[in-house]
């Protein structure tokens, strides 16, 4: 005789790229047992490849980590690790008064979200009559990236990725008719103050953000702490 099949509770969220609302469930014990390996073993690659295909099966093959925002994904992974394992998030915060003692602090998952700020864009200005068009990072383009390359490279690597055309006057250059070498002779041509400003839309791009307050054990000073990004809401 088979055994019963478990019941496993379905939830709901509002994507934060689109405001689309979805059903998730919590991942199951050989989901978290894929991921726990992959984090043990401190490969960036398999711990992209095991989070992406988690909230691909906890969100009913309705998400594709493949092609979905990072900050999409990474807010996903968050809220199916709550329901999880639990709601609350214990983590130990550096108080910003001294830099180096650190205090624990609790934080409720629902109340993390992610913030856009007012001026971010997708299309960077380069100059007069040079556009350039960019899309969001996805987690292939994370899991591109060597785990030794330098953090120069990573930014071009990325940067490249995910340039989707480039403007000249009335003239349009589609990512899919150009070539890696193309786009790097172009992204190489920039000025440093033409090159931040690309960087600019990374820095400025949604993303999980949270203010907590934490006082210091020492000083007793209390400080306004924000936290970004998902590797802040874990430990």
């Amino acid at each position: 005789m088979a055994l019963p099949k478990l019941n496993t509770p379905t939830y709901e969220l509002e994507l934060p790229s689109t405001g689309e609302k979805i059903k998730y469930r919590p991942f199951l014990v050989k989901e978290q047992k894929i991921l726990m390996m992959a984090q043990e073993g401190q490969n960036e690659n398999e711990i992209a490849e095991a989070m992406g295909g988690l909230v691909n099966d906890c969100t009913f093959g309705v998400i594709d980590s493949k092609t979905s925002p990072m900050f999409d994904i990474e807010y996903i992974f968050l809220k199916v690790r709550g329901k999880s394992v639990g709601d609350k998030i214990e983590l130990n915060v550096t108080c910003p008064d001294d830099g180096e003692t650190s205090a624990p602090v609790t934080i409720d998952i629902d109340e993390i979200q992610v913030h856009m700020l007012e001026e971010h864009t997708n299309e960077i200005n380069i100059s007069d009559d040079v556009k350039v068009f960019l899309r969001y990072p996805v987690l292939s383009d994370m899991k591109n990236v060597k785990s030794d390359t330098n953090n120069v490279d990573k930014v071009f690597n990325i940067l490249n990725n995910c340039i989707t055309s480039i403007h000249f006057g009335d003239d349009v250059y589609n990512k899919v008719d150009l070539t890696e070498k193309d786009i790097n002779e172009f992204v190489e041509q920039f000025t440093s103050e033409q090159f931040d400003t690309m960087v600019k839309f990374f820095d400025t791009m949604p993303k999980m953000r949270h203010i907590v307050n934490v006082t210091n054990p020492k000083t007793k000073v209390t400080s306004e702490v924000v936290l970004e990004g998902l590797e802040s809401f874990l430990e």
